[in-house]
């Protein structure tokens, strides 16, 4: 196809091909298809029949072919959606077979290797313009934000390639690939350790939290492990690819272990001035000059969803030491983050996880409260020793880049949790929808006024 003049191309004469049919890849080939775009598609050549029974056997407009060769030599925007650690070798594989002045672009967490490959493995006639939905496959797309790459493309491709996604109805952010990989360390990965390193650590002490009492309070606890177990109920390429191959994300996790470790220590030492002057201080610089926003979470949205048979009043519930939070905060802090400033690209988990942050620092009750219970209450110090030690462990694996490691770790924990999944799935997308309903009401009131 040449440089197309977007007025004069009409979806009938535009293919769209996707390579690589899991989760996400699925999503957007059926938004783009019912959107009427002509959709071709395949995965791994052991899926062939499968993918073809499920999409052609009931009349779908998307056409399910046997590789990525067919993909490519009749597409005339080419989507990867394959994991980050696989793109070189997929790219290498079917970037050869590229129509002559296509558009190709991938889905992954993570550009620099997605971008390499494809300036590696390309003809030099194909346009280069990526894409990237910060949200999970079950996450409703619109409004949500949708990161366009645009390498090496013309203005007309990249307005072909907006209206292509605009089925999506998301939030589209224009970006490189370096600002994205920046944005998503910031946004994702740190937050990603966090909740995998909660489930690890109640793994590692035979706990189902909704269970224990301490946990089972409701408010703020509803969010960890409601998003705890979202993340566990997905496939943990998802996660792995973005930490272990964004050199931003490996540097983050391993500044948000340390912050972990050193307050532990601070904690276990009974340093209470150097702890509190340490909270104080990251949740100036964080907080500081937001104290007047509006609250992304709100008590009413927090306490109704929660996986525990009974829920106890806010004032009669045991105060939790929020060593989770605290490091997140201390680490933005350390790092120079300010994460509202990357609210342009927030992800739902981003959106939730910098709310319970702000949730603990705008009540000083409460933050007192996880000091206190820090300092002197033990009953929250085995969890949080397994949290630290889980930190320091996810930090490890994403360090020396061992994707298998990381897969062993992430597996041991996802079928310890396994039987509450669906149900904590259900929760956990009822709950993001109603926040995210909630928040932008209140968002719109706030610049009303």
């Amino acid at each position: 196809m040449s440089t197309p003049q977007n007025d004069s191309v009409s979806q009938a004469n535009v293919t769209v091909g996707i390579i690589g049919m899991g989760d996400m890849g699925r999503l957007y080939a059926r938004k783009i298809s019912q959107a009427g775009w002509k959709v071709i598609a395949c995965d791994t050549p052991e899926k062939y029949a499968g993918l073809k029974a499920e999409f052609e056997g009931g009349g779908s407009p998307i056409t399910i072919v046997e590789n990525g060769h067919l993909v490519s030599r009749c597409s005339d925007y080419i989507i990867y959606n394959v994991p980050a650690e696989s793109i070189d070798a997929v790219v290498k594989l079917y970037g050869p077979s590229t129509k002559m002045g296509a558009i190709v672009g991938g889905q992954t967490s993570c550009k620099a290797p997605e971008i390499a490959a494809f300036e590696a493995h390309l003809p030099s006639d194909v346009e280069i313009i990526s894409c990237h939905s910060l949200h999970g496959p079950r996450v409703d797309s619109r409004g949500q934000p949708l990161a366009v790459i645009s390498h090496r493309a013309s203005a007309a491709s990249t307005e072909l390639v907006t209206r292509i996604l605009a089925c999506l109805q998301s939030k589209i952010v224009y970006l490189s690939a370096l600002e994205h990989d920046r944005i998503t360390a910031d946004t994702q990965a740190v937050t990603h350790a966090a909740f995998l390193s909660m489930g690890t650590a109640w793994q590692a002490n035979a706990q189902f939290p909704w269970e224990v009492e301490r946990y089972s309070t409701g408010g703020v606890e509803n969010v960890k492990i409601n998003i705890m177990m979202r993340i566990y109920s997905n496939k943990w390429h998802v996660y792995a690819g973005l930490a272990i191959l964004n050199p931003a994300a490996r540097d983050q996790i391993r500044a948000y272990a340390d912050s972990v470790t050193e307050l532990f220590k601070l904690m276990i030492s009974h340093k209470r001035k150097e702890f509190e002057e340490r909270i104080f201080t990251a949740g100036e610089a964080v907080f500081g000059r937001h104290k007047g926003a509006y609250a992304l979470l709100r008590d009413e949205i927090l306490d109704q969803y929660s996986l525990a048979e009974t829920r106890i009043p806010k004032n009669e519930r045991r105060p939790n030491s929020h060593l989770s939070l605290l490091a997140m905060v201390d680490c933005w802090w350390k790092l120079g983050i300010i994460p509202y400033e990357h609210m342009i690209c927030e992800t739902p988990l981003f959106r939730l996880w910098l709310g319970v942050a702000e949730y603990l620092y705008r009540d000083r009750k409460m933050l007192e409260e996880a000091i206190e219970t820090a300092m002197e209450d033990d009953a929250f110090r085995m969890d949080d020793l397994e949290f630290t030690f889980a930190a320091r462990g996810w930090s490890e694996a994403v360090g020396y880049g061992d994707f298998e490691g990381y897969r062993k770790r992430f597996e041991k924990v996802q079928t310890y949790f396994a039987p509450r999944v669906a149900e904590a799935t259900r929760l956990g997308n009822e709950m993001i929808a109603k926040i995210f309903e909630k928040t932008r009401e209140g968002e719109h009131e706030a610049k009303s006024s």
